[in-house]
């Protein structure tokens, strides 16, 4: 991915013809083999890291114009012949980790002259790479950045069409490489199933499988991520198949499974890191709550009970996971049993996009925190949103 960027930006592009060892990793723009004087006076080899910003042109990812004139530095401590630390150059020490294999250890602040910041990434990384360089050719008149060195891409595992530059703007790159997990499986693309399938979708899980038999209607798009168009209703296509499709705008592996997940199918299920539930209680659902817990596949079941009470609705949100050696059957959080004419309401569609994105939202915070993402201090398996109250109860084994 990182070399078709590099093809499409003329700035990026430029770099790569001079010779500069250039990478993009991470949604950051990597150059590599840049001289520099060490503490020791004598040279080295460092990396210089620019967050990436990204922009389409004529349907082209390209990179555009820097979002800040400082840049990140991998390396000893940037000095001058003598091996004087260049304090007018250095704005800070960070030892930031930003993923794939990167540590930044200083930031660099250098504007140019008569401006607030550089027009684009090739200014950028040429003024750094000569400040640095110039005190390198001091003691090493050959010392140059331009090694014409071709620096293999990290990013050709990525799932996305893209670049993720959101997590390298955020300084989070080694957090959402603990979300680079095999194949995840939504079952149920719903209301709260559509929208969890827009969060997981900008993870860099590799691979997340849709299932569901029912068909997209009219009622189903107002309580869905997105808007659907007319013609994106006509016929009433697959949910499972309508929402792959969308999504693989962004990124490979949406699979699309059009047939409803039971006693006869649960076998499906098997290799998948983590299952998330948006199905009504059924005894199926039974069967695939037991299933997943002998083979300790991690889940996370999503509930919405919805009711009319005072001329208002009101009811709960909730959010049970089944972690593993922690079963979560049998504890009376999960129902299984159809409803029959209880759930009237529900049937009716009184479940609506805010409690259908909540209880997604429940669902990714709890396996984020499962996965180290989020900080978790509290280790419940089962939350309970009461809308009439605004309270959130937790429950844990």
């Amino acid at each position: 991915m990182s070399g078709s960027l590099i093809s499409r930006s003329p700035d990026l592009a430029r770099l790569a013809r001079e010779g500069y060892a250039i990478e993009v990793r991470a949604g950051h723009l990597l150059v590599h083999d840049v001289p520099y004087v060490g503490p020791d006076g004598q040279v080295h080899r460092g990396v210089l890291v620019s967050s990436l910003t990204t922009t389409v042109v004529d349907g082209e990812e390209v990179a555009a114009p820097p979002d800040t004139h400082v840049i990140e530095f991998a390396g000893e401590v940037p000095s001058d012949r003598a091996g004087h630390r260049l304090e007018r150059l250095i704005n800070g020490e960070v030892s930031r980790d930003l993923g794939s294999g990167i540590r930044a250890r200083f930031s660099f602040s250098h504007k140019p002259p008569g401006s607030s910041g550089y027009p684009n990434v090739y200014e950028k990384v040429v003024s750094y790479a000569a400040i640095l360089g110039s005190h390198a050719a001091a003691i090493d008149p050959d010392a140059t950045a331009c090694s014409f060195r071709v620096v293999e891409s990290a990013e050709e595992g990525s799932p996305f069409l893209y670049q993720d530059t959101a997590s390298a703007r955020a300084g989070i790159g080694a957090l959402s490489e603990r979300l680079k997990v095999g194949a995840i499986a939504i079952v149920g693309v719903g209301g709260t199933g559509s929208y969890l399938l827009d969060l997981l979708a900008k993870t860099h899980v590799a691979e997340i499988h849709l299932y569901d038999g029912d068909r997209l209607r009219v009622h189903n798009a107002f309580r869905a991520p997105g808007a659907a168009s007319i013609a994106d209703l006509d016929g009433g296509p697959n949910k499972a198949s309508h929402f792959a499709a969308v999504y693989s705008r962004m990124r490979h592996g949406v699979l699309a499974h059009p047939y409803d997940v039971d006693e006869s199918t649960v076998a499906v299920l098997e290799g998948m890191s983590a299952v998330f539930l948006a199905v009504d209680p059924s005894p199926s659902k039974r069967a695939i709550v037991e299933w997943l817990e002998a083979h300790g596949t991690p889940f996370f079941d999503t509930g919405i009970g919805v009711d009319i009470d005072g001329g208002a609705l009101s009811g709960q949100v909730r959010l049970t996971a089944g972690l593993p050696g922690r079963p979560a059957s049998g504890r009376g959080w999960i129902p299984t049993e159809d409803p029959g004419d209880d759930a009237a309401l529900y049937a009716a569609n009184i479940q609506v996009g805010e409690l259908n994105a909540l209880a997604a939202v429940l669902a990714v915070l709890r396996w984020k925190r499962h996965l180290g993402f989020y900080l978790d201090q509290q280790d419940e398996q089962h939350t309970l949103f009461t809308i009439s109250g605004n309270d959130i109860v937790d429950d844990r084994c």
